[in-house]
């Protein structure tokens, strides 16, 4: 059983980070509380560096090194945001890092990852090949392997988000994030439990990969067969780092199914003027799913990204040429 993090870990992990990270804005639409009947309040990691929340875990990892593993750099395997993160982060900090990639990773990602100075190992897109391959550079460079979502540091770094999020509005009733690999809903749990009074965190997850919602119900880590949905950033599962947390400080997860996501992005775009990633929108798709119990209350959700790829929007239709129609 890992050791549950305390409220100091927290404050110390923030102040650690401020200078690295963004204050996101926190932004509101009178049509979507409308819609839902409830206060909400939206912090917007789609604002963050490299546009994710992850940059606050990896940033906060990198810093707990010794100056001895800062030397022989950083390794994570990732297909998306948190190897922008760790590669970005690492450059902040003038530390090396090796991503390793599947070679099905977008070119898009790959070229942010070498524009933040990371060095790309393809590999075969498996988790197996994606595991093995970090191992190998491990052995031979000497890097510290930095895992995604399950990992102590990672998770009170994911925290952060929401403890700024209570600095500017505290007194929520609930808190929704999308659920992943665990980080953020992880951190964020643990930041409204010491910082907030009696607020509630709640997960969105997609049916088509709801390893966490089987999870909580079976009381251990379970996996997905398939991961046949949109919201890409959420096809990991939940480790026995952030597991615990969530056991202990999550009220519940709340299933949708695809086109709830797709809408729900797309009242985000609509309304809040924003550009918001599929698996951002799983958390207000979840809260519009079950609007009835939450009428009149204070509701903050956290748009964990914007990395978007606009050549293939879900919500449109139109084809529109290189040169214009």
């Amino acid at each position: 059983m890992i050791e549950i993090p305390e409220k100091v870990d927290l404050l110390d992990t923030h102040k650690r980070i401020k200078p690295f990270i963004h204050n996101t804005p926190v932004l509101s639409s009178k049509l979507i509380n409308e819609i839902i009947g409830a206060n909400i309040f939206f912090k917007c990691e789609n604002f963050q560096k490299m546009g994710a929340f992850k940059m606050r875990g990896a940033t906060n990892a990198i810093m707990q090194l010794s100056e001895a593993q800062k030397q022989k750099g950083v390794v994570t395997h990732s297909s998306g945001n948190f190897a922008q993160a760790l590669a970005l982060a690492a450059q902040s900090l003038g530390v090396k890092s090796f991503i390793v990639m599947p070679t099905t990773a977008p070119q898009v990602k790959k070229n942010a990852v070498i524009g933040y100075g990371g060095t790309i190992i393809e590999c075969e897109p498996t988790l197996e090949a994606r595991e093995n391959t970090a191992k190998a550079v491990e052995q031979k460079e000497g890097a510290t392997f930095i895992h995604p979502s399950n990992d102590i540091n990672v998770i009170l770094g994911q925290g952060t988000a929401c403890i700024e999020l209570l600095d500017e509005k505290p007194d929520l009733d609930v808190i929704f994030t999308p659920v992943g690999g665990g980080g953020l809903i992880g951190g964020t749990a643990l930041s409204a439990h010491y910082f907030a009074d009696n607020c509630k965190v709640i997960g969105g997850e997609p049916f088509e990969a709801d390893d966490a919602y089987r999870s909580l119900q079976s009381g251990v880590i379970e996996s997905n067969t398939s991961t046949n949905t949109i919201a890409d950033g959420l096809k990991t599962q939940l480790g026995d780092q952030n597991f615990p947390i969530i056991q202990q400080y999550v009220e519940k997860i709340i299933r949708v199914e695809e086109k709830e996501i797709v809408d729900a992005m797309r009242l985000i775009w609509e309304r809040l003027k924003i550009i918001a990633e599929p698996s951002s929108a799983v958390a207000l798709a979840a809260l519009v799913k079950e609007k009835d119990t939450y009428q009149n209350k204070n509701i903050g959700i956290i748009i964990s990204g914007g990395n978007v790829d606009l050549s293939s929007l879900p919500f449109t239709n139109l084809q529109i040429s290189e040169h214009g129609s």
